[in-house]
């Protein structure tokens, strides 16, 4: 049985995502291709809305934010991202069992769309379809009801600005490092190819490409419309998912912040409340090593520069290390920190 293709291009913003879901919890298997005709921000299911998105500047600029059935981190979400949605049975026998065979297989026509268009992309283990060692695809694989959901996108291009200012940061030191980040570590259509080229791959060209990559692994698709089913379990889930009681979960608060620009990059700010002050850490996780680390807080330190001289022994150290550094320096470089000790800033990276 050939499985159903809804090639949709602009839809609500809700339908985006919530035509997913009623697929995956009707059980039906299919291949959506589509993209929102509004911008909004979506985060995670295991994250707190209220920690990760600054919920006042998305109410003061009509930007809504929907809480998804699938894991990941928030981002925000426009018609310059088109999106790939498969939705599979779990016993469908072309799914790999193990989630990196699994991302192997289906980014694989995602780096062919890309390479069809003049994008030399690859593939990153384990979920990442990078050029030139910058991410130029977001994925997630969850699970909803009896089924398996891929979801992806192809950017067109993408607003760094505002993604930066949709999320929920503290403080405007740790902003510019996140869009500095983002914009080092995420790419597009637009910037590899330049303005006047890029114009050419509009949604319709790139759909189609992507139909065909598609194709050679899913095998041949029906290309069908939303029918009274399945709009009827779209309808029934809006109510749901687009409730205050919905997108206010409470999940496990952590403490401080992490945003993940891609699979082998993290921005990180971390808080620790010592006997002799606030200490905190901002810092950058890229392939397993520190990067941007800034140490600061409320406490006093002598010599004064000490805490500078600590930042530059762990920068570019691999992270499992930074414990060992952290002690090294304390108890042979001199350092005084009154009611600060070398475990209150090992805390600061063991959560990392």
């Amino acid at each position: 049985m050939e499985m159903k293709l809804y090639d949709l291009q602009k839809v609500p913003w809700y339908e985006s995502q919530l035509i997913y879901h009623a697929l995956a919890k009707l059980g039906q298997e299919a291949l959506v291709l589509v993209s929102p005709a509004t911008p909004y921000v979506c985060i995670g299911f295991h994250q707190n809305a209220i920690q990760e998105v600054d919920l006042e500047y998305c109410k003061a600029n009509a930007i809504p934010v929907f809480r998804r059935e699938v894991g990941g981190g928030a981002v925000y979400l426009d018609g310059r991202q088109l999106f790939f949605q498969l939705i599979f049975r779990r016993d469908n026998p072309i799914v790999p069992k193990r989630k990196e065979a699994f991302y192997k297989k289906f980014l694989s026509p995602v780096v062919n769309v890309y390479r069809r268009i003049g994008i030399q992309a690859n593939y990153r283990p384990v979920n990442d379809v990078t050029v030139n060692g910058r991410k130029i695809s977001g994925t997630g694989v969850g699970e909803i009801g009896d089924c398996i959901v891929f979801v992806g996108n192809i950017i067109l291009d993408f607003d760094y600005e505002i993604m930066g200012r949709v999320l929920k940061v503290p403080d405007e030191k740790f902003l510019d490092k996140v869009k500095k980040s983002l914009m080092e570590n995420l790419t597009t259509i637009r910037r590899e190819l330049g303005e006047k080229e890029a114009k050419q791959w509009d949604e319709e060209r790139i759909n189609y490409i992507m139909l065909e990559e598609f194709e050679k692994i899913i095998g041949p698709t029906e290309r069908t419309g939303l029918d009274a089913l399945v709009r009827n379990k779209v309808d029934k889930l809006k109510k749901i998912m687009m409730s205050d009681a919905w997108l206010h979960q409470q999940r496990k608060y952590k403490y401080g912040r992490e945003i993940k620009i891609s699979s082998e990059v993290k921005v990180l700010h971390r808080t620790h409340k010592a006997p002799g002050g606030l200490i905190r850490g901002d810092f950058e996780i890229r392939d397993g090593r520190l990067v941007n680390v800034s140490l600061s807080g409320d406490f006093f330190c002598f010599p004064p520069d000490a805490i500078n001289r600590l930042e530059d022994r762990l920068e570019e150290c691999k992270i499992e290390r930074a414990e060992e550094v952290i002690r090294k320096f304390y108890y042979k470089g001199g350092i005084e920190t009154p009611g600060i000790e070398a475990e209150d800033w090992m805390r600061i990276f063991s959560r990392s």
